[in-house]
C-alpha cells in the first residue's frame, strides 16, 4: 500500500466520505522533522494491506490545517468518517504509525461486526522493562492498542501527566481509564482478560 499526496480540503472531504478511517500526515517539505514522519509513515504503511492513509504538504496545501485547528506540523489526523478523532504531533517511529493504523483498521472490523473493542493505549519508553512485559501481555491476549513513547513526544507526556497525575510508565489507558504501571489484576478486570 502507498501514501495518497492529496492537494485540497475538499479532496480530503470526499476521501473522508468514502471511508470508515482515513489518516491524514500534515507535513511540511523541506523540513527535518517531517521528513522524518514522512519517511517513517512511508515505512509503515507499505507493510499494511488495507487503510486510507493520505499526506498534504502544508506548504502548498494551505485550505486544511486552518480547518482542522492544526498549529504544528508534522500531525498525523486521525479521522473517523468525517469526524477528526485525534492528533499525533511530531515524528513516531513506523513501527508506532503500523500499530495505530493496525489498531484503528482492527477497532473499525471489530465494531463493524457487532462487537465494541475497547480504546486500549499504552504510555511506555522503549528503554523500560515493564513496558515492554505490558505490552507483550497485551498481544499474547490479542487486545490490540496503541503504543506512544513519551521519550519522543515531550507533548504526550504532558498530556500523560495531565491525565493521571503520575510521569512514570507504563501507562494504559482504557476508555478514558488511567492505570498506572503493569497492574495485572485491573488490566484483566477492564479487558476480560481470563489469567
Amino acid at each position: 500500500m502507498k501514501v495518497k499526496e492529496i492537494n485540497t480540503l475538499s479532496e480530503l472531504k470526499s476521501m473522508l466520505a468514502a471511508n470508515q478511517r482515513t489518516f491524514l500526515l500534515l507535513y511540511k517539505g523541506g523540513s527535518a522533522t517531517s521528513g522524518c514522519a514522512e519517511s517513517y509513515l512511508e515505512e509503515a504503511v507499505s507493510a499494511l494491506k488495507e487503510g486510507n492513509v493520505l499526506k498534504a504538504d502544508a506548504n502548498k496545501v494551505r485550505d486544511i490545517h486552518p480547518d482542522y485547528g492544526v498549529d504544528t506540523v508534522p500531525s498525523l489526523l486521525v479521522f473517523e468518517k468525517n469526524e477528526l478523532k485525534n492528533i499525533i504531533k511530531g515524528c513516531q517511529t513506523a513501527s508506532y504509525y503500523k500499530n495505530l493504523i493496525e489498531n484503528q483498521l482492527y477497532q473499525s472490523n471489530v465494531s463493524s461486526s457487532g462487537k465494541s473493542a475497547p480504546s486500549v493505549t499504552v504510555y511506555s519508553t522503549p528503554t523500560c522493562p515493564w513496558c515492554t512485559t505490558l505490552k507483550n501481555y497485551l498481544r499474547q491476549h490479542k487486545i490490540q492498542f496503541t503504543d506512544i513513547n513519551v521519550a519522543a513526544d515531550p507533548h504526550m507526556a504532558q498530556e500523560l501527566v495531565r491525565k493521571s497525575g503520575h510521569t512514570g510508565v507504563p501507562q494504559t489507558e482504557i476508555n478514558g481509564q488511567m492505570i498506572v504501571g503493569f497492574d495485572k489484576a485491573r488490566l484483566n478486570s477492564m479487558l476480560n482478560i481470563n489469567g
